[in-house]
């Protein structure tokens, strides 16, 4: 990869990389999950994610970018830039306050809404590992090209949002698969549809204001595109003119096979 693409994804690595730091620096601070303030969209903002994003916001100034920010936490932040550089600072934060293995920092740049998306860029902070994609360019974990698999029913994994809030459709489909698994961090989901662990995954609560942010999911869906997939709300509709703004949300599936897509309609799964 070569070019401003190149330079760009860079820069993401590197905010990326001074996030996970932060995130160790936090462990074991008594006031980590301390709610510090409320977010854009209303709900709570911890201390870990205030770190978080705060650091962010210091190593774009570091950079010398002029990017605008769309973050969870702090919403709409003018910097003077063309693109918007959409943040979810630690994505899966009920599972990095608990010291459970899965959340991210998830980083995209782009314009207007999810089809203006460019790059993407998801780093996992317990693992390390770093997944990113530019448009028409591939998706990567670590360096190494990744992609959807096949769909094959008798051994198909399904990433599915269950709970208290889960809709319907996401306890119908959780019957019909043969292999349900759940993470509370979507992003990460979305990815191991990206690298081929898993074949689908699907997000709807009720009611939709407990839906997902276009923050949780702009980096991921490059990255899924990039790798043979795609995303559609869970009622099958496309969600490529969602607008990146935190006022909204959206239900999510993503599939790795477009086969799974028509066959989920097909059958009821939405």
């Amino acid at each position: 990869m070569t070019g401003p693409a190149r330079a760009e994804l860079e820069v993401l690595y590197r905010i990326s990389v001074a996030v996970q730091q932060v995130v160790r620096d936090a462990e074991g601070s008594p006031h980590r999950a301390d709610v510090v303030a409320m977010g854009a969209d209303g709900t709570p903002t911890e201390e870990l994610d205030r770190l978080a994003e705060t650091e962010i916001l210091k190593v774009l100034d570091a950079e010398g970018v002029d990017w605008n920010l769309l973050s969870e936490e702090i919403g709409h932040v003018s910097r003077g830039g063309q693109s918007t550089l959409v943040v979810d600072p630690i994505d899966g934060t009920s599972n990095a306050l608990r010291s459970l293995p899965f959340s991210t920092v998830s980083l995209a740049l782009g314009r207007r809404d999810l089809a203006g998306i460019d790059l993407g860029l998801v780093r996992d902070l317990h693992r390390g590992t770093t997944y990113w994609a530019a448009r028409g360019q591939g998706a990567f974990r670590d360096g190494r090209r990744i992609h959807t698999r096949p769909w094959t029913p008798r051994s198909e994994i399904f990433f599915v949002n269950l709970g208290r809030p889960a809709s319907e459709r996401g306890a119908r489909l959780a019957t019909k698969s043969r292999r349900i698994r759940s993470l509370g961090c979507a992003s990460l989901e979305i990815l191991m549809v990206a690298q081929g662990s898993a074949d689908g995954y699907f997000f709807e609560n009720t009611p939709e204001t407990r839906n997902l942010r276009v923050t949780d999911v702009a980096a991921a869906y490059r990255i899924l595109l990039e790798a043979g997939g795609g995303v559609s709300d869970a009622k099958g509709q496309p969600i490529e003119s969602f607008p990146l703004t935190v006022d909204r949300r959206t239900s999510i599936f993503a599939w790795g096979d477009p086969t799974l897509c028509a066959r989920a309609t097909e059958e009821g799964y939405l």
